[in-house]
């Protein structure tokens, strides 16, 4: 909790956090793994340094070393690792769970256009640092990436 509270976050908060939480408790029955989807979503953005490459794969070595000290047989964390680095987005997650954790961690671009609006100045805020014209070319990119999916 304290991470998704850090100070240099505006969108990648709690109430991401919550938002993807309250989805699951929804589409969590869609899961195979329901337990293995909602630990995931916990940890998809623990860690999130708008200047690191590298976000999902310390979010998942913090989730795998949780679930190791918990005792958490082999099989799991490593379903749950591959979910977390799913959240990337650099390529279509691969199994169902994966696309589950996807899809709602992504259900922002789908949400009213009040919270789409609020979401993308909460990415603007968070990036403050890059400038403007920069800013909307990457970002454009981003979003023309997954428009270009066959499925987002």
């Amino acid at each position: 909790m304290a991470a998704y509270r850090e100070m240099h976050r505006a969108y990648h908060t709690l109430q991401h956090l919550g938002e993807c939480l309250t989805l699951f408790e929804t589409a969590g029955v869609q899961a195979d793994r329901p337990s293995e989807v909602e630990i995931a979503l916990w940890f998809h953005d623990a860690v999130y340094d708008v200047v690191a490459v590298d976000n999902e794969e310390r979010s998942a070595a913090w989730a795998e070393s949780a679930l190791r000290e918990a005792g958490v047989d082999e099989p799991p964390i490593e379903r749950v690792r591959a979910a977390v680095l799913a959240t990337r987005h650099a390529v279509p997650a691969a199994t169902h769970d994966e696309r589950l954790t996807v899809d709602i961690d992504l259900a922002v671009l789908g949400a009213s256009m009040e919270r789409f609006a609020e979401y993308e100045i909460q990415i603007r805020r968070e990036y403050g640092f890059v400038p403007e014209a920069l800013f909307h070319e990457k970002r454009r990119a981003i979003l023309d990436g997954f428009l270009r999916r066959e499925s987002v």
